[in-house]
């Protein structure tokens, strides 16, 4: 399905017709097969990860999972994601204007599937897609009843300390921050979960492990500690060098299926699907 979010960050021309409508989103929408006439379902709102990243067939498991459980999933191919064109792709705005590109999917899917229960909402994402997850905790923290991120980018400060000048790059480009983080520390505060976790009202689990080649562990470490500073109430687990590294519980190991297992036992415990694993 396609909707819309907010207007582009930035502007090339801001007096040409048209430059500031609104953003035009994609979206893949799916619903359990099996249910119950009348039944109401639980939404869970499954983000993808990735800088210029997509929903792909990666995902396909923990959608056959999700669904097999009964809950609706929307995964909304926010700006920035590849496969709609150069012009969509420079609209990127990490940890700024996608995290409402994925709030407008969630206010879709209510608007549109009557048979869609409001009061059992859930978001989950990994990597790019778990900041995403916690940055629309702590912007809609009402709309939300559970999240979880999975090895989530936290702190755009320090990644930008370790990771290379060509990743750097991508986020000073002038057609997205614009700036480093030298030159603006609090831009980028400002996107990361790190410095935003006195923020989180919603239940939420954590997991990483000390092997991410990716997201270091110290990102998730940084959040770990801001939150426990703030005395919000989450759960976490870090794993001690996990087969996989940072896909480790999203490949087919007996390890990432008991991962993905709690995951799911935590959704459940606040979304009621119809058929919760055990």
């Amino acid at each position: 399905m396609r909707y819309t979010g907010p207007p582009p960050r930035v502007v090339k021309n801001p007096t040409a017709p048209g430059a500031n409508n609104p953003v035009v989103l994609t979206a893949y929408t799916f619903m359990p097969r099996k249910r119950p006439a009348g039944a109401r379902l639980p939404l869970v709102v499954l983000v993808h990860g990735g800088i210029h990243g997509n929903f792909d067939t990666s995902y396909i498991h923990t959608l056959r999972e999700l669904l097999g459980q009964g809950y609706a999933v929307v995964a909304p191919e926010y700006r920035g994601s590849t496969g709609y064109g150069r012009d969509f792709w420079r609209l990127i705005d990490y940890g700024g204007l996608e995290v409402e590109d994925v709030f407008a999917g969630r206010q879709w899917m209510l608007e549109n599937h009557d048979n869609v229960d409001p009061a059992r909402v859930g978001i989950m994402g990994w990597s790019h897609g778990g900041l995403i997850t916690l940055m629309n905790l702590f912007a809609h923290p009402t709309e939300y009843q559970v999240g979880y991120a999975g090895v989530p980018v936290c702190d755009l400060v320090a990644r930008m300390g370790y990771k290379s000048q060509g990743y750097r790059d991508q986020f000073s480009a002038p057609y997205h921050i614009g700036k480093t983080a030298e030159e603006d520390v609090n831009e980028y505060k400002r996107r990361s979960p790190a410095w935003n976790a006195d923020k989180l009202q919603t239940p939420l689990l954590i997991h990483t492990t000390t092997n991410d080649e990716d997201v270091n562990v110290l990102e998730v470490e940084n959040l770990i500690k801001g939150l426990k500073a703030a005395g919000r109430k989450f759960e976490h687990k870090i794993y001690k060098d996990a087969p996989g590294g940072h896909e480790f519980n999203r490949i087919d190991t007996k390890l990432a299926r008991e991962s993905r297992t709690e995951v799911y036992q935590f959704l459940a415990k606040h979304l009621s699907p119809l058929g919760p694993v055990k």
